[in-house]
């Protein structure tokens, strides 16, 4: 529930950054008002919340996945040791692959969410539509589209933002609180400063991972594999092409976990959940 409404609430500036990946490259005059002004004259208010509908729907299995795949991974390294916490690099490892055991079994749903995040008015009925399109025009394989930027970018995203996270709550609980229970801000804080350091890391792979996702919607454009994405956006965009959309991708980070960690809470208490 805390992540379908972070997400919800945070949706029209998902899709804003979604969309100055793929497009901000060929309208060179784009920024946040225009795009946002540009998306809700095409299809109205209601379209700046274009596929959030998927992305609300694999948060239960994505979510699930990473944090088991976490919890084992994290118990397999410490049983090869003789005791003691897991190190930075060690909680880096079980974060990486647990992020990376995740997208691969949901990733599918994550092209969904990309071509309907940018679907014009009327292109797509709905989630089965578009995995029909998809299917009859591309084939199987266009459901993996971009799966290995995406992999190699969750690993320093997923290592470094449960790596991050965890180091930043074991140091507050140890020099402020000195007790095992943090409370909502020093969640609020770690989890924010978290987050924006693994997607400082992997922003570059993320942006290649959803041009080469949303590039049969791209007309005119050429197929480009992972390293020739790369290629073409140093030669014809420089270097911050790889950061384009990275503005709206920051400003959602603290909504963001600020929703998800009040809704969370609250819904602890509704559902009697004790620690």
């Amino acid at each position: 529930m805390a992540g379908a409404v972070s997400r919800t609430g945070t949706a029209p500036l998902d899709r804003l950054k979604v969309f100055l990946q793929v497009h901000g490259s060929t309208s060179r005059g784009i920024n946040l008002w225009s795009g946002l002004r540009g998306m809700v004259k095409e299809g109205g208010v209601v379209s700046l919340w274009r596929g959030n509908g998927i992305n609300v729907l694999k948060i239960a299995p994505e979510s699930a996945i990473k944090f088991m795949a976490y919890e084992q991974v994290s118990t397999f390294i410490s049983s090869l040791k003789e005791g003691g916490s897991l190190r930075v690099q060690e909680r880096f490892i079980a974060g990486s692959l647990a992020g990376a055991t995740a997208q691969t079994i949901i990733y599918p749903l994550e092209v969904l969410k990309t071509r309907l995040t940018l679907r014009k008015t009327g292109q797509y009925s709905g989630l089965a539509d578009c995995a029909r399109q998809i299917l009859k025009k591309e084939g199987v394989r266009a459901f993996y589209r971009g799966y290995l930027p995406n992999t190699l970018g969750i690993i320093p995203y997923a290592g470094i933002d449960l790596a991050v996270y965890e180091v930043c709550v074991c140091t507050c609980n140890v020099c402020v609180r000195e007790q095992a229970d943090p409370g909502v801000l020093v969640l609020l804080g770690c989890g924010t400063t978290s987050s924006t350091c693994g997607q400082l890391a992997s922003y570059p792979l993320a942006l290649i991972r959803t041009r080469m996702q949303a590039q049969a919607t791209a007309e005119g454009k050429p197929k480009l594999t992972m390293a020739g994405q790369f290629k073409y956006i140093i030669s014809h965009e420089g270097v911050q092409g790889l950061y384009r959309g990275i503005t709206p991708n920051f400003l959602k980070v603290i909504p963001a976990v600020s929703i998800s960690y009040v809704v969370y809470e609250h819904m602890k208490k509704a559902l009697g959940v004790v620690n």
